[in-house]
């Protein structure tokens, strides 16, 4: 089953990376934009914009971000409410991500609105970010009819050359690659994995690259489709193209993969999975190896809130 793009629609931008997204995204969708985040640098007068206030905690932690952002549902909801279609953007390695992304999900599984969710996992060195990003990504799934997950991490494993700001990049312009083409790709409604490569390469390596951080974040037993995007079509040679036909569709089912190619100076390819079952992101956070019917697990994600008790908060 295919995630289905219903206008209008509206994209939600969370925290630095995600309004930058945001930004770029409703061009692509001719649609409206919103920023959400705890810090008003954050936004773009160009923009409508929700700021989370935590007061005067100058460095809030998730939890406490998560908190503040409930107590602005009446006025998320009231904005999301005039959309059929919700294209959510989070960087699930920064606290505003990981914090409010759970809670936008939510009000729109409880409005019944269409969610696509993009997001953008943490690097291993990062590993105070992990945990959170793992429950974020959880709930995230459990509540968007579509989640598009690019793992940083595999990113800059497939090409340890390359520099932080370098893989942001990168993955950022695969993110685009994908937002293009959601008025005519038909994207399953599952957890999706997206992989690319880095720039300059011929289109076979661009390939290898894809499959080698496709192949970091999932087994293969578990990939069911997959969508090649390939940038600079006009300028392959026709068998290069079908070889890499091949290739993809002997990974799931012929009939299951299909390739999109679109017009660029540089040939590039950008790989979309459908994936069913485990992930590795199901292990940052250790509980989610738990079967979830074995699970007592708070409906609401971890919050901090300040109860007015006569006492110091600590954050």
């Amino acid at each position: 089953m295919s995630f289905q793009v219903k206008e209008p629609i509206l994209v939600i931008g969370l925290g630095g990376v995600g309004s930058k997204l945001a930004n770029d995204a409703k061009n692509s969708l001719n649609s409206d934009c919103l920023m959400i985040s705890n810090d008003s640098k954050d936004f773009s007068s160009e923009n409508e914009s929700i700021h989370v206030s935590t007061d005067s905690i100058i460095n809030p932690s998730v939890q406490l971000i998560r908190g503040s952002t409930y107590k602005l549902s009446k006025e998320i909801k009231s904005k999301i409410s005039q959309y059929s279609t919700i294209v959510l953007m989070g960087n699930l390695a920064g606290k505003a991500g990981a914090a409010i992304a759970p809670v936008i999900s939510e009000m729109c599984n409880e409005t019944d609105k269409g969610l696509i969710s993009f997001v953008v996992m943490p690097f291993k060195y990062e590993k105070e970010r992990i945990f959170n990003s793992g429950v974020s990504l959880k709930r995230v799934r459990e509540n968007s009819q579509c989640t598009i997950v690019l793992d940083n991490d595999s990113l800059l494993d497939s090409n340890p050359d390359l520099t932080p700001k370098a893989c942001y990049t990168i993955a950022n312009s695969a993110i685009m690659h994908v937002v293009k083409s959601l008025e005519t790709s038909k994207i399953s409604s599952e957890t999706n994995i997206l992989t690319t490569s880095k720039d300059g390469q011929n289109i076979e390596d661009s390939l290898r690259d894809s499959l080698k951080m496709l192949y970091e974040n999932a087994p293969p037993n578990a990939i069911k489709s997959s969508i090649l995007y390939v940038s600079g079509g006009d300028n392959i040679p026709v068998g290069v193209i079908n070889s890499i036909k091949n290739i993809t569709g002997g990974i799931t089912n012929e009939s299951n993969s299909k390739i999109e190619m679109s017009s660029s100076d540089t040939s590039k390819v950008v790989m979309l999975s459908s994936v069913q079952g485990m992930t590795k992101f199901d292990k940052y956070d250790p509980l989610g190896m738990i079967p979830q019917e074995q699970t007592l697990d708070w409906s609401i994600p971890d919050c901090s809130i300040d109860c007015k008790l006569d006492m110091y908060q600590l954050e």
